[in-house]
């Protein structure tokens, strides 16, 4: 403080380091601001994407020459079919919150002529029908075909869980590891969640796929260009009070 308590100013060289500093907060915030907007469009055709594949006729499913291709943002959710034989005796379930309510996701192989095999989300159970002899039995052993979506492996676990092969206990549907506790060979690297065509006895029920994107683009951009406006308002203030100042001490 100066004598009679008038603040300091800062000099030329503050003032100039100062404004360099405030531009370039302003010009951060602005683009993070513009790659928000980009981000928003990139979403919005992303969703559209898979908006159209939901309700495309549905394809083959996709085999192993195809396999290593797959990427989620050209194959998620894509509509296929498969045709094979369930394999009951290797279901897996892997715990599961619905609107339904809470339960377990019945993961079946589909055995398919080629020797491949691919899981089937065939639907949700409550609690009490985890047992499959609490289920109608599926009728037949003969070739069966499913219509669904794919999905590519959740692998690792659920949130703050991990998968427990030993103990039975699955959190998310990893395929990889499925496959092996289920002692498959060539599996699949997705699984098809199927479509609500019913069951014997209504369970598993199907179709219960939520296809949901966060989409809060909109939001982030408007935060960091109205900061974006509130440092250059502020720059704005500084430099000119500043010069005002400096008048005042010229006179």
């Amino acid at each position: 403080m100066r004598a009679g308590g008038t603040a300091r100013r800062p000099s030329g060289a503050g003032l100039v380091i100062l404004g360099i500093v405030g531009l370039a907060l302003v010009a951060g915030l602005t683009a993070l601001g513009t790659w928000q907007v980009q981000r928003r469009a990139w979403k919005h055709a992303l969703i559209a994407q898979v908006e159209a594949r939901i309700h495309a006729d549905p394809a083959e499913a996709p085999g192993p020459a195809e396999w290593a291709g797959l990427t989620p943002g050209a194959d998620a959710y894509r509509r296929v079919r498969a045709t094979g034989r369930l394999r009951h005796d290797r279901e897996t379930l892997v715990q599961a919150v619905t609107d339904l309510g809470g339960g377990f996701w019945v993961m079946t192989p589909l055995e398919r002529a080629d020797g491949t095999a691919l899981l089937i989300n065939r639907g949700f159970v409550p609690a009490d029908r985890r047992d499959p002899t609490s289920r109608p039995e599926p009728g037949g052993t003969g070739p069966t075909t499913v219509t669904g979506l794919l999905r590519l492996s959740e692998p690792g676990g659920g949130f703050l869980r991990k998968n427990d092969p030993a103990g039975g206990r699955w959190y998310s549907r990893d395929v990889a590891a499925i496959a092996e506790a289920r002692g498959l060979t060539r599996a699949a690297p997705y699984f098809i969640d199927a479509d609500a065509t019913p069951n014997p006895g209504g369970w598993p029920v199907g179709g219960l796929t939520i296809v949901a994107f966060p989409d809060n683009h909109l939001v982030y951009a408007i935060t960091w260009y109205v900061l974006a406006l509130m440092v250059a308002g502020a720059l704005v203030y500084t430099l000119a009070d500043a010069r005002r100042a400096r008048r005042r001490a010229a006179r």
